[in-house]
């Protein structure tokens, strides 16, 4: 059973949340936008969010400078 995670497969843990998955593939970063099967979760329900087996999961850091 697995989850794809910026095109690499990875375990599919059953009740995992976006905010857990995000902590397990060490996605730290202050600024991120999280896709699930092209549907953009706002970051207020990364921890409602739970995850399912086969999802597609695109994680975008954001960075900003000058």
């Amino acid at each position: 059973m697995s989850i794809t995670v910026n095109g690499k497969r990875v375990d599919f843990i059953k009740d995992e949340s976006v905010s857990r998955l995000l902590k397990r593939m060490r996605f730290l970063f202050p600024l991120v936008v999280v896709k699930v099967n092209g549907q953009i979760i706002p970051r207020e329900l990364f921890t409602g969010t739970m995850l399912h087996e086969g999802a597609i999961i695109e994680v975008i850091h954001l960075t900003s400078g000058g």
